[in-house]
Formats: structure tokens, sequence, C-alpha cells
């Protein structure tokens, strides 16, 4: 009964930050024409209350795309849908057709705000709990520590409740997959798993591990027995939910066209705004969007996904265990952050959640790499006027980390779990004994580094021949960061497991 209640009073801290955080701005308020994400969630609702079904994806004079036009998977639209019809009850003038554009109020604040908590207390939330609950070889303390951590991640908060979206929901259905695979119901995980991409498209970033482990596990259980039982079962279940979800849109041809169009805009580019991946901090010497082909760029940026991810996939399928899967995602999601093709400084999160799932075995390492993933979103964050509540909750995470974990305790070759490959590197270096030395020098570096362009984001103006000159920065040392955890996540990952 003590842990349950002690889980509880870290629920509570948990809402109390976010509904804190949710009484700032919010994106784009009081600035018009296009106002921001607050406005885009708003206008779904307007459009999937007022339109028929077939007319949510396409333009039209009610439905102008160039104003945050759908462009997420039928389970958001769904969910939008759903929103309105309460909003409808409480105040129709919120969704009103063309008339509610740019509404802002005090109490429809207040409704929105509603949405994202209601929508974390019954998907993300309960997947941490008891995904903390379930964790083995940890104390009682442990777990109810490591749950504080995660639900303090300052990242999500301030994305979902600040700049205002629902990424909690399709993070905490691919919890529930990973849950669900991880303790052998493979097929509700993959339901689970299938609900998240339905939500929002940057799920697959997620979904090659998923494969990956679910048919590494095939093959394990034998593909002329159980294990082929087993992937028919699988395919069934993730073809029945897309036909499920993706039924209304099946009717016309051009209607399934029009979803993936709007899904997958290529024509944007290879990135936009600033964004702490390779080909956004590499333009800075070499302006690629500028020299080579669009379909260039697209190849480009595939092979080097591809091959930045494979190792780790083919470990994977060929030894699927439940640790080696959280590892491969937070792997595999890097892979796609840093080289794929239009990449949001917000998809970040999609790597941040899996690091959070190795906070207990990885807390040093994970510490800083969710750092790092709140810093690389300082210019978004600044826009938004977040940067005060983005100081105080990394600080409490930062806190709440190191007196739950002892982190600078846990820095040795063994708790970095880079033991296997210091022994491997000494069989050819048997001076190689200073592995530990440089990663906590390398972190203070990086913890110096974020401080100082933050404060000089904050206090100084950029020179006016170079505006640009500190979300560059901040994008710049953030992706040298990230291409430091992906070779770290990738030794772990071949060496270790």
């Amino acid at each position: 009964m003590e842990k349950w209640y002690l889980m509880t009073v870290v629920v509570l801290i948990g809402l109390t930050v976010r509904w804190t955080v949710s009484l700032n701005s919010y994106s784009g308020a009081g600035k018009p024409p296009m106002f921001g994400d607050y406005e885009a969630q708003r206008h779904w609702q307007e459009i999937t209350f007022n339109l028929p079904i077939n007319q949510w994806y396409f333009n039209s004079s009610d439905n102008n795309l160039q104003y945050w036009g759908l462009d997420y998977p039928p389970l958001t639209a769904y969910h939008s849908l759903l929103c309105a019809y309460v909003a409808k009850f409480i105040n129709p003038d919120w969704i009103a057709l063309h008339t509610s554009r740019g509404y802002e109020s005090q109490a429809h604040k207040l409704f929105m705000r509603a949405t994202v908590l209601i929508a974390d207390l019954l998907i993300y939330i309960p997947a941490v709990v008891l995904y903390c609950c379930c964790l083995k070889e940890i104390s009682t303390k442990k777990k109810i520590a490591n749950a504080l951590c995660i639900l303090l991640y300052p990242g999500l908060i301030l994305i979902d409740y600040g700049h205002f979206q629902y990424n909690s929901v399709s993070l905490g259905f691919a919890l529930w997959g990973v849950l669900g695979v991880s303790y052998d119901w493979d097929l509700l995980g993959s339901l689970a798993f299938c609900l998240a991409i339905n939500y929002k498209q940057m799920e697959l970033y997620h979904s090659l591990p998923f494969f990956c482990f679910l048919l590494g596990k095939c093959f394990k259980k034998g593909l002329k027995g159980k294990g082929f039982v087993l992937l028919i079962k699988l395919a069934c279940t993730v073809v029945a939910s897309f036909i499920l979800c993706w039924l209304p849109f099946f009717t016309e041809r051009e209607q399934t066209l029009q979803v993936l169009r709007r899904l997958f805009p290529v024509d944007r580019g290879l990135f936009e705004d600033k964004v702490a991946n390779v080909w956004c901090s590499f333009s800075v010497f070499l302006k690629i969007k500028d020299i080579l082909p669009h379909h260039i760029q697209i190849m480009i940026s595939f092979c080097f996904t591809f091959l930045s991810l494979l190792p780790a996939c083919m470990k994977l399928t060929l030894h699927p265990s439940p640790k080696g899967f959280k590892f491969t995602l937070v792997s595999c999601a890097l892979s796609f952050f840093l080289f794929s093709f239009q990449v949001h400084e917000k998809s970040i999160l999609l790597v941040s959640v899996p690091v959070c799932l190795v906070l207990s075995e990885i807390p040093f390492m994970s510490t800083w790499f969710l750092l790092v993933s709140t810093f690389s979103m300082l210019p978004l964050l600044l826009k938004d006027e977040l940067v005060m509540p983005s100081v105080v909750t990394a600080m409490a995470f930062f806190i709440a980390c190191t007196t739950s974990f002892s982190i600078f305790e846990k820095t040795s070759e063994e708790e970095l779990q880079l033991k296997s490959f210091s022994i491997s590197v000494r069989k050819y270096f048997p001076c190689f004994t200073f592995l530990p030395r440089i990663i906590r020098y390398l972190f203070l570096t990086s913890v110096i580094t974020m401080v100082l362009l933050t404060l000089m984001t904050v206090t100084l103006d950029p020179p006016q021949k170079l505006p640009d000159l500190f979300s560059v920065l901040v994008c710049f040392v953030s992706c040298l960061n990230f291409l430091f955890f992906l070779v770290y996540f990738n030794i772990i990952i071949i060496k270790i497991i």
C-alpha cells in the first residue's frame, strides 16, 4: 500500500508541474495571422466538427490547407473531433466555422489545457507508472524515483503544455507497445504501437525496433512452428488495426492518396527551422538545400539513416531481448532524428522517451542526454516565451535525477556499461583506462556550454549580419552531443547486449 501511496504522490507532483507550466504563454498567443500550434489544435477541432470526413484533408473554401491544414494520421483527427464535441457542449463559438479563427479566451485556454492533461492521465502517465512498477532488480524506492524523474522530464512537459501539442498520446501508446512486447503480450503491444503510428506518423522512428524485435522472437520460436503462427497473428493485428483507423479514407483512391500526401510532405525540404540534426548543422558550412537537387537530398538522407541504424537492427533481430529492444529504440530514433528527411526540433522527444526507459540502467548518461534534448529546443522555447519554465523544469529534473540515482557516482566503466568495450580496446592499447574520466570531462564541458549559450541567447542581441547566430550555435552544439550519444548507444548495443 505504501508503494502505491508514494506512486500517487509522484503522479500528483508530475501533474502539478504540468499544470503550472500550462499557465504560461503558448505557441503563437496573440500573433496573427497564423497564431501557433495552439491555434492548429483548435482549428482541427473546428474542421473535423463542421466538415464531412471526406473533406478533412482536402483544400477548399472551408478548409484552407495553408492555414494549419490537417497533416497527421486519422487518430489525431478523431481525437480532435472528440474534443470538438466537448467544446461544442461548453461553448459553440470555440469551434464555429471561419469565425473561430484565432479564438483566445481564458475559458478556452483552460479547456485546451485540460484536454492535454486528461490525455496524459489516460494514456501516458499510466504507462510510465506501470513500466516503472514492472522494472526488475531494483528496489521499490528506485522504481518510485524512476517514475518521478520520467514524469519530470522537461522536454515533453514544455512542448505539450507550453508550446501546446498532444505528443503524450502517441508516446503513451508507444510506451504501452513497449510494455506489451517486452512482457510477451505481443499482439496487444503491436496493437498499441499501431495506434501510436496512426496518431502521429513520426512514430515510424520506432517502427524498425518493434519490427526487428518481433521478427527476432518469431525466428527464435521457429518459423516452421510457433514462430510462424505468431508472425501470422502479428500481421493480422497490424493490418486489422490500420484498416479500422483508415476505413473512412479507403472509400476512394484519391482520398487515401491525399491523406498520405498530407502526412509525408516531401516538398517542404530537408529540414525546417533550426533543428539540431546533421543536415541543419552542416548547412552552416555547405548549403545542401540550395546545391543538391531535391531527389538527391532524399536519397542521401535515406542512405545515411539506413546505414546508421542497420547494425543495431541486425543485432536485435538475431538476438532479441527486452534490454536490447529498449536500447535499439534509442539508437534508431536518434539515427532518424540526425539523418532523416524533414525533421522538426520537437522530434527529439521520440528519442528522449526511450532514453527515459533506460534511466535506471545508465542514469548518468540518460540524465545528460535528456538535458541536451531539452536544450536543443531552446530556439523554439525562446520564441514561445518559455525560457524561464524551461530553466526551472530542467533544474528540477536534474536535481531529481541527481538525488534519486546519485548520477555522479555512477560513472565507472561498468556503470556506464562500457566495461566490455574497454576490455576489447585494452587488448590493443593497454593504457586505455581513462574512458570514464573523459566522459566526465565531456559532460562538464557540455553543461557549461549549454548554460553559457542559454545566457547569451537570453541576454545578448546577435550581430545584425548574423541574426540566427545563437540559434545556429545551439543546434550545432546539440548535434555534436547527439552524434556522441549515437556512437555511445551503438557501442552498448553491439558490445554488451
